[in-house]
């Protein structure tokens, strides 16, 4: 057989029924064999960055390989922001370049250049990818899928890539005499994790006890490691208060008794106090990046015992290179920790926490994120814009939410119910990923309807992708949150640049079109949103409506993410700031300097 056969074959026996590509001279034989067989499909997006993004969409809808083709040279690094957004996020994702034929390659003659569009991919994308190689012999075909697919898909997951040159794509193979890959037995090695695992679980039981305002902190790594039910178990068995990072923000749903809300340097003011006057903070499957834990690290949850379980020991050992002082750190699988850990637990030996409860009750009810004068606001409130739509969606509706103001909006105020999930790809947070992602996760949901929440910024970003959405009738609700700029920058230059709005507005030197306009020659059905008194009526029709459908909702320009906290402040102390007496009485842990003036 052809070898670029076997590759679209071997990729429809992955579960992967579409591949997100773009033609070109070096990834033609490829296509093609995707296109000739009967278990996969191609889907051509107008632009290699937004296949990249519909791959890492499609990955995190199906919990399975997403994948992407490009050609050489250009083709392929335009891949490179959609492989980031997979790597940063640990999503098992497969690219696949074409490249320029073996005998073109420039080899040790010291040119740039040699083969047409020849480019070296593979080391321009070694630092952000689990694996990448080049095909040379034809007969190592099998043995590096298989070997990339089997590291894409284990330990800390995420994105690799496989360069094929042209010729080597039309070489005959017998595939059937084909070397294959056989990873390292794991029987041992996992025997002796289990046990350190159960060994780790014990040291954690002594701290769980004596806890009497604990906060649980559920990350990512619980969904990656497919935990979920054991998380649900584990939160059920604990009791304690739940501040999820943003990438598990839809895991409870917002009447969960022990849900409390974001946290971090866009999260909500008391989820920032239930995490920064704890007593004791578990964390699972999350790294505490800055956006989560402020800066300087040494500033978060500082009055409390910290435990922290992560898979990557690079991530652990980055708390103390950065200042922050824990006293557990767990090298280990969210899902097996997860799982040992409710086994192990004794619920009647946890400690009386329901003062504590109420304390975060208590701050609930007095900083709500959308206040009620929000809704007499006109035009839009982006907050009451947020709440009504959670009010709209059903149950086991799909967002996907661009960067930017857009998605700390909703990360702060949505209230989700069963089922829903919000992606975004939280750590590479690049303009423009939504709309690319949300058509990879309609088709991986056989054309579910989804919702596409993005910004004006994000949405020119791709925004040929409008495109792509009517060729293939996918039902997309494509909400555009336009507030005629760059918001979250613009907050930025208030805090430190005194405001002079540089690069972030159309005074300032951007090209804003009608959205609304440009939809409709698209062919969009569109709905144009003004004020917060028409908001329910027409989400509803735009949730409704049965095909794709472009819905501008108009917000002014100087709505700002609040609250949000300022860089070099701890996470309890974010803008707009609180009276300096009602601040000190609601901190239990002594405030720092910085914050007590």
């Amino acid at each position: 057989m052809k070898l670029s056969d076997f590759v679209a074959d071997f990729l429809a026996k992955q579960g992967i029924r579409h591949v997100f590509a773009i033609s070109g001279g070096a990834s033609l034989h490829l296509i093609h064999s995707i296109a000739e067989h009967p278990d996969i499909d191609y889907i051509c997006p107008q632009h290699e960055q937004a296949g990249a993004m519909a791959a890492d969409g499609y990955a995190r809808a199906t919990r399975n390989l997403g994948a992407a083709i490009a050609t050489s040279g250009p083709g392929a690094t335009n891949l490179i922001t959609g492989i980031c957004c997979a790597y940063y996020d640990s999503v098992p994702t497969i690219f696949i370049t074409g490249q320029v034929t073996t005998f073109r390659f420039k080899a040790d003659t010291g040119v740039r250049q040699y083969g047409f569009q020849e480019t070296d991919i593979v080391e321009m994308c070694r630092p952000v990818t689990k694996y990448v190689t080049v095909i040379k012999d034809p007969k190592r075909i099998r043995y590096e899928l298989e070997k990339a697919c089997h590291i894409a898909r284990t330990g800390r997951p995420g994105p690799v890539l496989v360069d094929i040159p042209d010729n080597v794509q039309r070489d005959e193979i017998q595939a059937e005499t084909l070397e294959s890959y056989a990873p390292e037995p794991e029987n041992a090695s996992r025997a002796a994790a289990a046990g350190k695992v159960k060994s780790e679980v014990e040291k954690c039981l002594a701290h769980l006890y004596r806890a009497r305002r604990p906060v649980l902190i559920t990350g990512w790594g619980i969904r990656l490691a497919k935990a979920d039910i054991a998380a649900r178990e584990l939160i059920e068995k604990l009791g304690f208060p739940v501040v999820p990072t943003w990438g598990m923000v839809d895991f409870l749903h917002h009447d969960h008794p022990q849900l409390v809300g974001s946290f971090g340097t866009h999260g909500t003011r008391y989820g920032n106090f239930a995490v920064q006057n704890a007593d004791l903070v578990l964390a699972i499957g999350t790294r505490l990046d800055t956006h989560e834990a402020g800066s300087p690290l040494s500033t978060f949850a500082r009055g409390a015992t910290k435990i922290v379980v992560d898979i990557d020991p690079a991530e652990l050992g980055k708390f103390i290179k950065f200042g922050m002082d824990t006293d557990l750190l767990i090298c280990a699988d969210a899902g097996e920790f997860t799982t040992n850990l409710a086994r192990a637990l004794e619920r009647d030996r946890l400690g009386d926490i329901s003062d504590w409860k109420r304390k975060i009750d208590g701050w609930k009810a007095r900083y709500p994120i959308c206040p009620r004068r929000y809704y007499g606001e006109e035009p839009v409130n982006p907050y009451v814009f947020v709440k009504t739509l959670s009010a709209v969606l059903p149950e086991e509706a799909s967002i996907y939410v661009d960067t930017g103001c857009a998605i700390a909006w909703m990360m702060q105020a949505f209230e989700v119910k069963r089922g829903q999930r919000i992606i975004h790809d939280f750590n590479n947070t690049a303009m423009g990923y939504a709309l690319p992602a949300s058509i990879g996760g309609c088709l991986a949901q056989d054309k579910k309807s989804v919702i596409c929440v993005t910004g004006d910024g994000s949405l020119q970003m791709n925004i040929q992708e409008l495109a792509t959405v009517l060729r293939h009738d996918l039902p997309i609700k494509i909400i555009l949150l336009n507030n005629h700029g760059y918001s979250m920058i613009q907050q930025t230059q208030d805090q430190w640049l005194g405001s002079k709005y540089i690069a972030s507005t159309v005074a300032g030197g951007l090209a804003m079109p009608d959205f609304t306009r440009i939809a409709e020659a698209y062919g969009y059905k569109t709905l144009d949103i003004r004020a917060n008194a028409g908001l329910h009526a027409t989400l509803s029709e735009a949730v409704n409506h049965p095909g794709p459908i472009f819905c501008n909702v108009d917000i002014k320009n100087t709505h700002r993410v609040i609250p949000q906290v300022k860089f070099g402040r701890p996470i309890e102390d974010s803008e707009p700031f609180l009276d300096r007496k009602e601040f000190l009485e609601t901190m239990i842990v002594p405030p720092l300097a910085v914050s007590r003036n």
